[in-house]
């Protein structure tokens, strides 16, 4: 069963960084397009970052780029999401997800708090 763990989320202060890191198993994973979302409470999910199996492209939402960065580390089995310039809307809790012959798996998720 595809396994995605995620971690490094907290409690920051407006201004700044955390780096989430989501590791990934049982599946091939440097074959895959991985990607970040988040949820706030009483939204609905949103994507924040996709990267593509080689790390040579990437995307983001308008809402993080240029203080968002995402990567990923084939050789761990690993995505990253580099937070940068937090905001309080920013809040929420992050999810990493794998589609695989149309079926998508997501992580636990990772608790993102960004207040004074």
């Amino acid at each position: 069963q595809v396994q995605l763990v995620e971690s490094g989320g907290g409690l920051v202060q407006p201004g700044g960084s955390l780096r989430l890191s989501c590791v990934a198993s049982r599946f091939a994973f440097s074959s895959r397009t991985m990607s970040w979302y988040r949820q706030a409470p009483g939204k609905e999910r949103e994507l924040v970052a996709t990267i593509t199996p080689s790390g040579g492209s990437a995307n983001y939402a308008d809402s993080v780029k240029g203080r968002f960065t995402i990567s990923r580390d084939n050789a761990k089995n690993t995505v990253y999401l580099q937070m940068n310039s937090l905001k309080p809307e920013d809040t929420g809790v992050y999810y990493c997800k794998v589609t695989i012959m149309l079926s998508v798996y997501w992580g636990q998720g990772t608790q993102v708090t960004v207040s004074s």
